[in-house]
């Protein structure tokens, strides 16, 4: 039995009432909530919890969706190229999509959008160029030129909304398949809104609406091909916003007419990795405007029903957008974020919202998310929490969040004994964190870290998804990291730097490949370059980390090449000469048992470029001085405990921090210090125990602890 209680939202099963309510008590709930394919019966709704009650504007439509099929969601989907070597060439438009997500639209009003391309010439066809064949569902392409590769972009109704989709097809599901309701249409608003008012009188019970999300699911384009299931997902993608209507709106009201083209990118799509464009930024701006006008007015109604209104930061949440300045607008009264990881955490406590709640895995299925077995045979859920939890853990040593919860099916834990001991633990851990954030924040370090990307504030503490989708991402493993340093870390994009954003941080963070929204690409215009350069030579820091600044058609790969003092040499160097050095660091940045990933072309531009380690042979770390300030330079970077501790100590290294406190002596050990509380905690994310200490305010305390124990020491 937990020490302390509440905090915590239990899914509740009907049909498993004494095992939810053992559950309930046991882990000290004060709320229970229902699931996807879950719900409560009256024994549980009158225990005297707080209710949640999940509710998914866009699906479980399906009668008025067969009755108006126009307002289903749609998508541009492009055709893989296909080249010309006989008579005619037909395309097959669904051929190589999953035929249960997606249904042609071949309206009036859709064809109109329909493009085909000469991919080998990259050239738009005339209408006149080509038919469709509609009963046959292929596009001919009658204008063709010998070994010339087409393609065709169209729009496409998802008949069978995402999630609904996976659960059916992971956990085999027998439901009904349920499509996506797309509300733009003034009809199908009309519908919301009274169903919204219907389902609020027929749940008296219910004190939180818990919404899961609000209209537009992130992009998940399927295949036919199970070898290949997913073409195409982005969790930050807009992909899934597109309609006629929509496309007409937007021109309506700002001028631009968009394309296809626009959304497809030659059969790439438009991923939130890549640098975008004023259209792209324009269409966000515009369906983001779209979605806080009818979600504020569903919102609306659950306060004037004398409810809460929750929303779950997953699934349909395109538009949403929290960490927008306009988020509180909609008026929500909390915000819940599934996690995985340590910056999903700090994600989810960034957000300008009353209360946060994080929504923990594994999820209670009987597979996860990538197919492995957690509650089934051959699965290990308790060791799936643990290894969530103490990432998670790390980011709430810093930031705090006010409420857990699970969700899922409650009767798969029956048969787990070892993840019901293991909530125990990892309640109590939560609960004891929460009071010390309730009495007061965290002491941080001095130094100031602004992390430089292309989306700015509005992508704080996230990239694209969760980190097992970006793990090739380099800037992803630096967040993780960074999600559980004590220390002032914000996001700036690059309009920020021209309104000083700079004047008070300390160090700039970098990192990422060349030409992607992390490096910043072409946003890397010369008053950028300006602004970087003239504050670190005027005494400020930067840590680059990979390709930053990477911008093809200048003397140098990297823009910040000079200040820097490295280059990345993709050929241009194989006739000069390179740099002479030695490998040489600081006690106080001494590796341990860190290892970078090298960069091939990593190149010194500079003698006053200072390698301080080295990887077979090849420079991996190197710091150069400019002007009265200076530079650090990471080839790469994994997050791993060493790496983290060694890019800890970079920052605060830059940041002018030789002797700082909260370093405990293994790299596993993370610290926070409560002044308020006078208590120090420890963390071990490890699973060796360890013995040693940790300077805090100036004294050396010592400590022992197990494998992923966390200790609370009173000073």
């Amino acid at each position: 039995m937990s020490s302390l209680t509440g905090g915590f939202t239990l899914p509740g099963e009907a049909g498993h009432e004494d095992l939810s309510l053992e559950l309930a008590r046991r882990w000290g709930a004060d709320a229970i909530r229902d699931s996807d394919g879950t719900s409560l019966s009256p024994a549980l709704l009158d225990q005297g919890m707080v209710v949640y009650s999940t509710v998914c504007p866009i699906r479980g439509h399906n009668d008025f969706l067969n009755a108006h099929p126009h307002t289903l969601q749609q998508t541009f989907l492009c055709t893989r190229p296909h080249t010309f070597v006989g008579e005619t060439l037909d395309i097959v438009l669904l051929e190589d999509f999953f035929a249960g997500q997606f249904k042609v639209n071949a309206g009036e009003d859709s064809r109109a959008y329909w493009q085909v391309m000469d991919r080998t010439s990259n050239v738009l066809l005339s209408q006149d160029a080509w038919e469709y064949m509609e009963d046959e569902g292929l596009v001919r392409v009658k204008q063709v030129k010998p070994w010339h590769s087409y393609t065709v972009s169209f729009l496409a109704y998802r008949v069978w909304e995402e999630i609904s989709m996976y659960n059916h097809t992971t956990n085999g599901w027998q439901a009904e398949h349920l499509m996506p309701l797309d509300p733009i249409w003034p009809e199908a608003r009309a519908y919301l809104v009274e169903w919204l008012k219907t389902w609020l009188e027929k749940h008296p019970h219910t004190s939180i609406v818990r919404f899961t999300s609000l209209f537009y699911n992130f992009v998940w384009i399927w295949a036919a091909e199970e070898r290949r299931r997913i073409l195409f997902t982005d969790w930050a993608s807009y992909d899934f916003t597109v309609s006629p209507l929509m496309l007409n709106r937007f021109r309506e009201k700002t001028g631009y007419a968009m394309s296809a083209e626009d959304f497809v990118n030659k059969g790439l799509y438009n991923s939130t990795h890549r640098v975008a464009g004023q259209k792209k930024i324009a269409w966000m701006n515009f369906v983001q405007e779209q979605v806080l006008d009818i979600g504020r007015e569903l919102v609306s109604l659950v306060h004037k029903a004398g409810k809460k209104a929750y929303v779950f930061y997953d699934d349909s949440w395109v538009g949403l957008e929290p960490n927008s300045p306009r988020f509180q607008e909609y008026g929500f009264d909390g915000l819940i974020k599934c996690v995985f990881s340590g910056f999903e955490a700090r994600l989810c406590a960034n957000a300008r919202v009353p209360l946060h709640e994080l929504r923990l895995h594994p999820y209670l299925f009987p597979v996860g998310l990538g197919g492995s077995p957690t509650f089934s045979p051959g699965g290990h859920p308790e060791k799936d929490a643990r290894q969530y939890w103490v990432r998670i853990r790390r980011a709430l040593l810093v930031e705090g969040v006010q409420r857990l919860g699970l969700g899922g099916y409650l009767s798969l834990t029956r048969d787990y004994p070892e993840f019901v001991q293991y909530m125990d633990e990892l309640l109590a851990e939560f609960r004891q964190l929460k009071a010390l954030h309730s009495a007061g924040k965290p002491a941080l370090n001095q130094t100031r870290v602004a992390v430089l990307h292309t989306w700015g504030s509005l992508r704080a503490w996230t990239l694209s998804g969760h980190f097992h989708e970006n793990e090739r991402q380099v800037l992803m493993h630096v967040v993780e990291a960074l999600s559980g340093f004590p220390m002032d870390v914000r996001f700036i994009g690059f309009d920020d730097l021209s309104a000083g954003a700079l004047d008070d941080v300390d160090v700039l963070l970098i990192a990422g490949e060349a030409g992607s929204a992390w490096s910043g690409g072409e946003l890397w215009t010369d008053e950028a370059v300006e602004t970087v350069t003239a504050w670190v030579y005027g005494g400020g820091a930067v840590l680059g980390i990979k390709e930053p600044s990477a911008v093809p058609g200048f003397n140098t790969t990297l823009r910040l090449a000079q200040v820097l003092g490295v280059d990345i040499d993709e050929g241009r160097y194989a006739s000069h000469g390179a740099w002479q050095y030695h490998s040489a660091c600081p006690a106080f940045l001494e590796a341990n048992g860190a290892s970078l990933p090298e960069h091939q072309g990593v190149w010194l531009t500079s003698k006053n470029a200072d390698v301080l380690l080295e990887k077979d042979g090849l420079p991996v770390m190197i710091e150069h001085a400019f002007g009265q300030g200076k530079s650090i330079y990471l080839s790469g970077f994994k997050d791993t405990p060493p790496n983290a501790r060694l890019l800890y100590k970079i920052l605060l290294y830059l940041g002018g921090e030789t002797s700082p406190d909260f370093i405990a002596q293994d790299d596993a050990v993370d610290c926070a210090w409560f002044p308020d509380s006078k208590t120090i905690v420890l963390a071990n994310s490890g699973e060796m125990p360890l013995t040693g200490s940790v300077p805090v305010l100036g004294t050396k305390v010592p400590y022992q602890l197990e494998p992923y124990q966390i200790k609370f020491m009173k000073l």
